[in-house]
């Protein structure tokens, strides 16, 4: 079985961390709101780092984002900001913490709009990168191309992913991601 280059090219503990999200989470559509808005956090809190250090972080960002839920996170005052700024087990960055906060109050307003953040981005399908990217930016904060390149190819909605000789990128196919629907 011959997985993605990226993937084959590691070794030790680094495998082990992307090799699972390769495996259960790179690629595959999510409808959830609640899990593709931690998505998007998580891609925010990845600007200028490693992915290695969101996966190791993954847990302490779900803890306290509450479990990133979308209404209670666009009602965090500032005490919550400052509680997040203060917390060890996530990225501490002023600018990712508001964002996600002011992000949060966008897609409450998607969700009134659209019923869903999943439907939002369903309506505006197919877009190129480059459309997506313009979309993006106007709607949220802190989404640059390769936040959004990112987080579109990580839900299902832009190809790439992985390798076509990759047993995952077959499993993938059978979920039938956003780029594959016509």
């Amino acid at each position: 079985m011959s997985y993605c280059s990226y993937i084959e090219s590691l070794s030790g503990d680094k495998k082990e961390w992307h090799k699972h999200y390769h495996d259960h989470h790179y690629g595959f559509p999510i409808h959830d709101d609640n899990e593709l808005f931690g998505r998007l956090i998580l891609e925010i809190n990845q600007a200028g780092l490693s992915w290695e250090t969101i996966l190791k972080k993954e847990a302490s960002f779900r803890q306290a984002y509450d479990n990133f839920h979308v209404e209670r996170i666009a009602s965090y005052a500032t005490k919550d900001r400052e509680r997040l700024l203060n917390d060890a087990g996530i990225i501490r960055n002023r600018l990712k913490i508001n964002a996600a906060i002011e992000n949060a109050a966008t897609l409450l307003s998607l969700q009134k709009e659209f019923g869903s953040f999943d439907q939002w981005l369903e309506r505006h399908h197919p877009r190129t990168k480059e459309e997506w990217v313009k979309l993006f930016k106007k709607t949220f904060r802190f989404t640059g191309g390769e936040i959004v390149n990112e987080f579109l190819t990580s839900i299902g909605y832009l190809p790439g992913a992985h390798d076509e000789t990759c047993p995952i990128y077959q499993e993938i196919l059978k979920q039938k991601p956003a780029w594959t629907a016509k």
